[in-house]
């Protein structure tokens, strides 16, 4: 009898494990301090309003809770959603909305929707990684261009927009990994830019409404839409994962009609439709107010961590180490000097009872830069213990840069 392996599908041959996923199952030992999850802080999840929800909604509504309902999603929930995209300068309805099981299904989706075997796709360098995997799947190629302090280096983006990628994906406010947010400047090019080739933006929008400086710039599908009153140029996708509870599921994708009619297509074929209980939760815990006071609550809490781990960095870490200063988000970026490598450097972390993730696997493909980069998480971890993870974390670093001068391997 032949190995099951021997049944797969080609496609599956691009298909590899989370880098992520797979260290969380290492670093579940007590006493480890994580900064390798993009996890929300679960003490601040609104438990009390979600069971007031719950019961309310079972009370008033419990069969249709429990029952199936359309692919497009919670008519209620699409036209809240619609209503604030509005007022964020996106002019759009229901129509326009699709709810998803998460974003990261709207990635699968979509991938499903664009992407032939060896299409080019325009990524950030670095990117996404969940991003990466649910293109890996379909084949697609890519065309990297590398990020700074303001985001996108748009003066490389043009030369990459001449070799024909089929489609653009950014992450504008908050980048994933890097923590950086493209300039008002930079979004008003890359939409004209856009245009101008005629290739269209995926833009995700996971972290935007966690800002804990400056002023909220308009989103890339915004800008499309000031010189696009059609709406045609950008899809976008966000989710109440970071917002709200991960546990939930619950993402959403805007784009023109014609688009979503075919991504209901191929979620039907997916999994029928997102979970109609969670759905109208979400719908009925966003009410009165709700959502935009507790968006003030987990932005407080978050910027004191991200607070926190930027001064331990500053007092711990060797000065030749660099980092990026987010204004919300999740996460930061740190840059280790030449020479140093990142998975070697995790090694003696894990050692030192401290986690992150290497940077090289956000990258499409092999970057020297990227081995030499890892991604933080503060938004997991209470001040505390940030303060000791970055001191165990800045003592493997000192090690590890002391192996690395002598010329020898870790």
């Amino acid at each position: 009898m032949p190995a099951w392996s021997d049944f797969f599908a080609d496609r599956t041959r691009n298909i590899t494990s989370s880098s992520i996923r797979e260290l969380l199952k290492l670093i579940q030992k007590p006493g480890i301090i994580s900064f390798a999850g993009g996890l929300p802080a679960p003490e601040v999840f609104p438990v009390a309003r979600v069971r007031e929800c719950c019961l309310r909604m079972l009370d008033e509504d419990g069969r249709a809770a429990l029952q199936y309902s359309p692919t497009e999603g919670y008519q209620p929930l699409r036209e809240w959603l619609a209503a604030g995209m509005t007022r964020q300068g996106v002019p759009v309805r229901a129509a326009n909305i699709l709810i998803t099981s998460g974003s990261q299904q709207a990635l699968d989706l979509l991938a499903k929707l664009l992407i032939d075997p060896g299409d080019r796709i325009l990524v950030e360098a670095p990117t996404y990684l969940g991003a990466l995997q649910a293109f890996n799947v379909f084949g697609a190629a890519y065309v990297t261009v590398p990020v700074d302090e303001d985001g996108l280096r748009l003066e490389l983006v043009e030369d990459a927009l001449r070799s024909g990628p089929k489609f653009m994906y950014i992450l504008p406010t908050f980048q994933n990994p890097a923590g950086v947010t493209l300039s008002r400047e930079r979004r008003e090019k890359l939409v004209r830019l856009a245009e101008k080739y005629g290739v269209p933006i995926v833009e995700d929008d996971a972290y935007g409404k966690l800002r804990y400086e400056g002023e909220d710039l308009p989103s890339l599908m915004a800008l499309d839409c000031a010189k696009r009153p059609e709406h045609g140029n950008v899809i976008y996708l966000s989710t109440f994962s970071k917002t709200l509870a991960p546990g939930l599921r619950i993402g959403w994708i805007v784009a023109p009609p014609d688009v979503i009619a075919k991504l209901v297509q191929i979620k039907q074929g997916a999994d029928l439709q997102t979970s109609t209980f969670n759905q109208r939760l979400v719908y009925e815990v966003a009410q009165d107010g709700f959502l935009d006071a507790y968006a003030l609550t987990i932005r407080e809490v978050y910027r004191q961590r991200r607070d926190a781990m930027l001064n331990a960095l500053q007092e711990m870490f060797p000065p030749e180490v660099g980092w990026t200063h987010p204004g919300g988000g999740l996460f930061l970026w740190v840059t280790l000097p030449p020479g140093s490598d990142s998975r070697q450097l995790l090694e003696l972390a894990l050692g030192e009872g401290v986690a992150f993730v290497p940077g090289d696997c956000f990258y499409a493909g092999d970057s020297d830069l990227g081995r030499r980069q890892m991604r933080l998480n503060f938004s997991y971890v209470d001040p505390d213990r940030i303060r000791e993870g970055i001191r165990r974390l800045s003592a493997a670093i000192h090690q590890h840069l002391q192996v690395a001068g002598s010329g020898s391997r870790v």
